[in-house]
């Protein structure tokens, strides 16, 4: 245990070693409170051996050699001019009269922000230092969240983020467990373990390796998650996620997936990376036990890989920065745990089933489940660019057929080449089998509208299906926001109603620019629901939440809807594109309802629900997210409704 410690620190002291040389700036941005009107936004700079960096005041208006904040534009308006910053560290003023910093410095700059308020600073320190002759400069990006100092709402309703990372760990793992049955994993479970406990001279040797076996697949599919996050942003999963583009790839990865485990074909990374590893292997020591790990992942690829891109797909899709790499370290948990378990008690091994033509059959149900997903990327697809290939309907009725085959394959009344013989039919065949049959037949009332609750995350949404009963009872005596005695007080909603719809009857404003006109028509507050067409928990929450009367009642007469969908793929005219605070040209509705949602509240997850006042202020600094509570969200309403009266006596 000793040296798998010491092999640890020395890993994290070359890592902290590289990344100090590569420059000669270490940042540490935070915030201070100096009163109820003002926090001051405090960059910390460590400075390396024989650097000086330039201070941020000008000597004149021309001065050229300073460091300086970069503030957003939501920001600027809060803010003086940064030339106010002040800064705290030993003063050096060389021969050309420069204000440099040398081994620390603290600059500051003061920002206007009530008690009351919450606000996420974002933007850049663009540096400049001096190195003898040389004059290094860079620009470091920050994000810093200011919670409000005080309030009188109550506390937030749900903590998105704790929740959702609870969640996707719990839920990771468990795939993880369900890996380890895979034909590419399970014989090699004892196997591997028989192996360290024979090789070693005692069994605590033994337990130790195979804890090391363990911690190396963890680290293996954790790292690499982190390393991209790092390399290019804490949102680079969820662009890619979301990205329609990345959903067409997924859909047919899936398939290349499904097909590869109905036996058309075996699908492996080359044969000589895992001949490599295996070398480095049999080297012996930690080492080698990391490059054996190193192995295990590489000859499980076929069986691990969809089912680690399916992970990814869905945890990058939470907004969420540690979302993806909570989802790998659950799943590494996951799989390398039975490998500890089974060196603590070996006897254990006795009891597992073996090897054997099951392990095809559940190879070849992951097959059917990899058909399935891959419907639905290809729907996110459909949903975004509206093509109508895939709407409710047909969806549901090819997942029912699916399902249907998947039973029958259990029950041997399909057959595949590779199968072994089915002289009977055991218990856990049936079962399964009974299963899927099932999940079939529940399908089967979707086809007519019901809502199948259970799958609203998975499943298109009720607004793609031509025929919905379900629909007709929402739609009998629905009118607008606007009530009979002043029904031309706003005007109703025009942009992407040809595209987009929101269920139960309501009527929501696609754009900002007519929601918070009608808003003001109205005199009402403006619930902000930032969705998108591939959000699971956004389908969730209007089939969970949304449909109770109360709270169906409260948004209809208290409230205008707008839902911005930031995955809409609809161009924006001309004279609307932009660039943002990154250069970046926002050509389309999805991608300005993006950058409004981070710029605005410092989110980029989905569902996001905000209220508005008159004025586009917060009505509340809680951060709605995903929770099925429907009593917490009729309060939430409730809350910001009062709040509202109280501005707009």
């Amino acid at each position: 245990m000793k040296k798998i410690l010491l092999v640890l620190l020395a890993f994290c002291s070359m890592v902290q070693w590289a990344t100090a040389q590569e420059k000669p700036l270490q940042f540490a941005f935070g915030y201070t409170r100096v009163n109820d009107s003002v926090v001051q936004l405090e960059a910390k700079l460590s400075i390396a051996k024989g650097v000086q960096v330039f201070s941020v005041k000008k000597r004149g208006e021309d001065d050229a050699f300073i460091s300086k904040f970069i503030l957003d534009s939501v920001v600027s308006k809060r803010t003086a001019v940064t030339d106010t910053a002040t800064e705290q560290g030993s003063l050096i003023i060389d021969a050309e009269q420069n204000r440099l910093f040398a081994d620390s410095v603290v600059f500051s700059v003061p920002i206007r922000l009530a008690a009351t308020d919450s606000l996420v600073i974002r933007g850049s320190f663009a540096w400049l230092a001096k190195k003898g002759d040389e004059y290094p400069s860079g620009e470091e990006s920050f994000r810093v969240m200011v919670p409000a100092a005080s309030t009188d709402q109550p506390a937030a309703v749900n903590d998105i983020t704790k929740d959702s990372l609870w969640n996707i760990f719990w839920f990771t793992l468990l795939a993880g467990f369900l890996a380890i049955i895979t034909p590419c994993v399970f014989p090699l479970v004892p196997v591997t373990v028989s192996f360290f406990l024979k090789r070693s001279k005692t069994r605590v040797e033994g337990v130790r390796n195979a804890l090391w076996y363990s911690a190396s697949i963890i680290a293996i599919y954790t790292i690499p998650t982190i390393v991209l996050v790092l390399l290019f942003g804490d949102d680079i999963l969820y662009q890619i996620s979301t990205s329609a583009i990345s959903n067409l790839i997924f859909f047919a990865i899936f398939i290349v997936f499904a097909i590869s485990f109905f036996g058309a074909f075996e699908l492996e990374l080359p044969n000589s990376w895992a001949n490599k590893a295996d070398a480095q292997a049999s080297k012996g020591g930690l080492s080698g036990i990391f490059f054996m790990a190193l192995t295990l992942v590489i000859v499980s690829f076929s069986c691990t890989g969809p089912i680690v891109g399916t992970l990814l797909g869905e945890t990058s899709r939470q907004g969420i920065t540690l979302a993806p790499i909570i989802g790998m370290l659950g799943f590494g948990v996951g799989l390398a745990l039975p490998f500890s378990l089974f060196a603590f008690f070996p006897s254990m091994l006795q009891s597992l089933p073996k090897s054997g033509g099951w392990l095809n059959s559940v190879k070849v149900c992951f097959g059917f489940i990899e058909l399935a997903l891959a419907l639905k990327f290809l729907s996110n697809v459909d949903l975004i660019y509206h093509w109508r290939l895939l709407d409710r309907d047909v969806f549901l009725v090819l997942w029912i057929v699916i399902f249907a085959l998947m039973g029958l394959y259990l029950l041997g009344k399909l057959k595949f080449s590779h199968d072994s013989d089915l002289p009977y039919v055991s218990v856990p065949r049936l079962f399964f089998a009974i299963a899927s049959f099932s999940f079939a037949v529940y399908l089967v009332p979707g086809l007519w509208g019901a809502p199948l609750r259970h799958l609203s995350g998975l499943i298109p949404p009720e607004g793609t299906q031509d025929f919905n009963l379900n629909e007709l009872k929402y739609k009998i005596g629905n009118g607008t926001h606007v009530t009979s005695s002043n029904n031309s007080a706003a005007q109703p909603p025009k942009r992407l109603t040809d595209k987009l719809h929101v269920p139960y009857g309501l009527t929501a404003y696609f754009t900002l620019e007519e929601g918070m006109a009608a808003a003001k028509a109205l005199n009402k507050p403006v619930m902000l629901d930032f969705t998108g067409h591939s959000c699971a928990n956004c389908r969730k929450m209007e089939q969970e939440v949304w449909k109770d009367p109360e709270v169906l009642r409260r948004m209809k007469e208290d409230f205008v809807l707008i839902s911005l969908y930031v995955d809409e793929s609809q161009e924006l005219p001309l004279n609307e594109q932009y660039k943002n605070k990154d250069g970046e040209i926002m050509l389309t509705e999805g991608a300005k309802n993006l950058d409004y949602e981070i710029t605005k509240f410092g989110f980029n997850s989905q569902p996001l629900y905000m209220f508005l006042d008159l004025k586009g202020e917060p009505l509340s600094n809680i951060k709605y997210g995903y929770d099925p509570d429907v009593q917490k969200f009729i309060q939430h309403l409730d809350m910001v409704k009062a709040e509202f009266t109280k501005r707009n006596p």
